[in-house]
């Protein structure tokens, strides 16, 4: 039975294109609400007085939500409508991101963030499902997909220069104020312009979302409070302790459901659960890859956060041609070649970077190890969002790539916890070592101020920057080896299986 709000009934088939570009511009906001932020992260960091292992959580916040709680906003959709579930998505993310903007004090800007995922998790798996109920089957759909895969895609490059633009133009907290506007406008249109879809009887999977979110969170916290207080800190082993009580109550709750958020039987397939293994893997590298280059460009060589995000586009590219590369020759060679080839290049890249060093340059110290990450990465995404769908039924194509999904967001954000913890333990050890020197170097007024705020000035500040980041680099390239040895030995898709794909890879939809 249709439910249609007291609206009325939504103008969608006389005006597709508006319709479209409501559905792309929600999908747009949340892609790129997780790189605006990036470019920001040193303003935000002074501006809040957070240190630099505890600034990952502002990413870390947001995307351990919004991937925790996919599933369950998909699943959300489906049993109370696509499109009153998509507005009070796009409602609480808007509303969010005006409390992250007024943020005073750390724990207000990450309570914010973490509100955002929320909200994103249920506005963006819904955007995707309402294109199947907008548009008819055919030509017209597979118009509407390639528009909502293009915004997918090229999100993330926005929100890098958005995020420049807006923080040295105006001020930090307008990567988080330009939703609202933007938001309020999504709300407006939707019940105008989309219809609202038909109710599927179901049940909504509390405990399993529950459990899953807050065990990866504690999982995170323990590793980030490890880097500051050490391993043998009560809080510290008692995240731990919480997350392996939680992961296992989430494993037991998941076999018992009747309808559980994320179906065990998806593992079964080595195939798809090594797929799973190698996005986590390379989801871990990549975020950190971000973190700690943004902070390297802007506190080590100066730039202002346009230049930042400029500096960053050439990943893009490099992605993007990857990507293309892999979906052209797919048929013919199968997703193997390119999950080994993609894997190998991308542990290239991050190897390279593990020689930065504080007189390193953009052109001689980031630039060509970025490239080759950005296609060692191309050649995966691709290739790892049809091979999730391999092999699946039609009706559990969404759930397959939409636990792809997930596990992106919920492995970049436990990997950058591992490498924050790296960073925290080198750039100390660093910090020891290059004290002496600013002791003999220095005036008295300089060596108050460094025991009021803990960080060392430049020059030394720059050598324990970059030590930290170097060994922070040395344990992500272990993270894609991990992703590598898995593509080698696990992986055994035929160029057959692809045949299939077609119209699966469709209803799965792009990865976000």
């Amino acid at each position: 039975m249709d439910t249609q709000t007291k609206g009325g009934p939504a103008r969608a088939g006389g005006r597709p294109g508006i319709a479209l570009t409501v559905i792309a511009a929600c999908q747009l906001m949340v892609v790129l609400d997780a790189t605006i932020v990036n470019i920001a992260l040193p303003h935000i960091q002074d501006a809040l007085s957070f240190s630099t292992t505890d600034l990952s959580w502002v990413l870390s916040a947001y995307t351990l939500t919004f991937g925790g709680l996919l599933l369950l906003g998909g699943r959300t959709g489906d049993i109370l409508g696509r499109r009153r579930v998509f507005m009070a998505g796009i409602l609480l993310f808007t509303f969010a991101s005006l409390l992250g903007g007024f943020a005073q004090e750390p724990w207000h800007l990450l309570a914010a963030r973490a509100l955002q995922g929320v909200g994103g998790a249920i506005a963006s798996p819904t955007s995707l499902a309402l294109i199947t109920t907008t548009f008819p089957e055919g030509p017209e759909r597979n118009r509407a997909f390639g528009v909502f895969a293009a915004v997918s895609a090229g999100g993330g490059a926005i929100g890098l220069l958005a995020g420049g633009m807006l923080t040295e133009w105006l001020d930090w907290r307008w990567v988080l104020f330009v939703n609202v506007p933007i938001g309020l406008l999504i709300a407006f249109l939707t019940p105008r312009y989309i219809a609202e879809s038909e109710r599927h009887p179901g049940r909504f999977d509390i405990a399993g979302a529950t459990t899953s979110t807050l065990g990866m969170a504690a999982l995170v916290y323990g590793f980030i409070r490890a880097s500051e207080e050490g391993w043998k800190d009560a809080l510290t082993i008692g995240s731990f302790v919480s997350a392996v009580i939680l992961l296992v109550a989430f494993a037991v709750v998941e076999s018992r459901a009747k309808e559980p958020i994320t179906p065990l039987r998806m593992f079964a397939d080595r195939n798809r659960s090594g797929t799973y293994v190698i996005m986590l893997s390379l989801a871990a590298a990549m975020f950190g890859m971000f973190f700690f280059i943004v902070l390297w460009v802007q506190d080590v060589l100066g730039y202002s956060p346009i230049q930042s995000g400029l500096a960053f586009l050439p990943v893009t590219f490099a992605i993007g041609a990857g990507a293309g590369l892999a979906q052209r020759f797919l048929p013919v060679l199968g997703p193997k070649p390119f999950m080994v080839a993609g894997s190998a290049i991308t542990g290239a890249g991050l190897f390279w970077l593990t020689f930065i060093d504080s007189g390193s340059t953009y052109a001689s110290g980031v630039l060509g190890p970025m490239i080759l990450f950005g296609f060692g990465m191309g050649l995966n995404f691709v290739t790892l969002t049809l091979t999730a769908v391999s092999g699946v039924a039609q009706h559990e194509a969404g759930a397959a790539s939409g636990l792809l999904n997930a596990t992106q967001q919920v492995g970049g954000s436990l990997g950058l916890s591992i490498l924050v913890t790296v960073f925290g333990t080198a750039s100390r050890e660093e910090g020891d070592k290059q004290l002496p020197n600013f002791l003999a170097n220095s005036t008295p007024e300089q060596q108050a101020e460094v025991m009021k705020t803990k960080q060392l000035p430049a020059p030394w500040g720059h050598e324990v920057l970059t030590a930290g980041i170097s060994s922070a680099f040395t344990a992500a390239v272990a993270m894609v080896l991990i992703a590598l040895v898995t593509a080698v030995l696990v992986i055994r898709v035929r160029k057959s299986d692809l045949e299939a794909l077609s119209g699966r890879a469709e209803a799965a939809g792009p990865m976000a």
